[in-house]
């Protein structure tokens, strides 16, 4: 009997070592799937830890702000220095900190309407101070009008266009059309969908605009509106007449327990020289009702960035809305 040939033995053998690299591939992508298996599921503990850990701090920032309101009905001032200082929150794993800022001090987008009888129409003052507030951060006054227009339609109940602004008709064209919401702005970030917003603006603008869940126009908190937010404080009037280098002068030299009185802030003379008309006069505030929470919270590799916006509303705080990032 002869042996097999030459060629069959190194058939065989090129069977057996393509059966070997077959198994060997297999093994790795069953290694690496299990290694990113156990990743996914690490993350998702870390993730869900995280998220409890940021409710914690929800709940913590809600007491606080009530024991704080309750030292006082009558202001909301600065006084303890919680405005904006990150504070560091003791967890078991990893690390948390929340930091505090008025929610209010800030351009209302949905103040561009006004609510009647369930429906939106447009409001003249709050396009007025949005133009205003563009004009003091750079933005051309021929360029900001036409953007609070279009973003007065996006918000109002009707679907017919203000001269200046933009309905439905003017998003068809878009590369992916679209229409506009007809309702109230849910975040700040639906306004880079209005016509004339581009990138470069709505950088500009994003640091200074909300979406308050109401028709009304922005509740100033002069207590606690800092110096370097003075061009909220020039935003109430027409472009020019109030200088942003005086509102902040004016903010800078306030009492540190705060104004006290109204009567006081418009009296100063600083104020006292322009005259404000009386919805503006309403829209300035000594107490805060809105609070936007942000929160930082690392477990493991993960870390969570939280925002949520509180209303404090008959001494009790609740929460409006939240959101999260999550960087890996």
């Amino acid at each position: 009997m002869t042996g097999p040939k030459s060629s069959e033995r190194g058939a065989a053998l090129l069977s057996v070592l393509l059966m070997v690299s077959i198994l060997t591939v297999i093994a790795a992508t069953t290694l690496d799937r299990l290694a990113i298996a156990t990743k996914l599921s690490g993350n998702g503990n870390s993730l869900t830890q995280a998220r409890m850990f940021s409710y914690a701090a929800e709940n913590l920032a809600s007491t606080r702000l009530e024991d704080l309101l309750a030292r006082d009905a009558a202001q909301t001032t600065l006084e303890g220095n919680w405005l904006g200082k990150e504070q560091i929150i003791p967890i078991p794993v990893g690390s948390a900190s929340a930091t505090v800022r008025d929610g209010a001090n800030c351009f209302n987008l949905n103040s561009l309407v006004i609510e009647t009888e369930g429906r939106f129409t447009q409001s003249s003052i709050g396009q007025e101070q949005m133009v205003s507030l563009m004009v003091v951060l750079g933005i051309n006054e021929n360029a900001a009008r036409p953007v609070a227009a279009a973003a007065a339609d996006w918000a109002d109940s009707d679907s017919i266009p203000s001269p200046a602004g933009a309905e439905d008709d003017a998003y068809q064209s878009a590369a992916t059309p679209y229409r506009t919401a007809n309702r109230l702005f849910a975040h700040p970030s639906e306004l880079r969908a209005v016509k004339g917003v581009s990138p470069a603006l709505y950088a500009k603008l994003r640091g200074w605009i909300c979406a308050l869940p109401e028709a009304k126009l922005s509740p100033l908190n002069v207590n606690t509106l800092l110096p370097e937010q003075a061009p909220l404080l020039a935003m109430l009037f027409p472009p020019g007449q109030f200088s942003p280098i005086t509102a902040r002068s004016y903010l800078a030299k306030r009492p540190a327990s705060g104004y006290g009185s109204l009567i006081r802030f418009w009296g100063a003379p600083e104020m006292a020289s322009i005259e404000a008309s009386s919805p503006v006069q309403g829209q300035v505030k000594l107490t805060s009702t809105y609070f936007l929470l942000r929160t930082k919270v690392s477990v493991g590799e993960l870390m969570l960035e939280g925002e949520s916006m509180l209303a404090a509303k008959s001494g009790q705080v609740r929460l409006i809305w939240r959101s999260w990032g999550e960087q890996l």
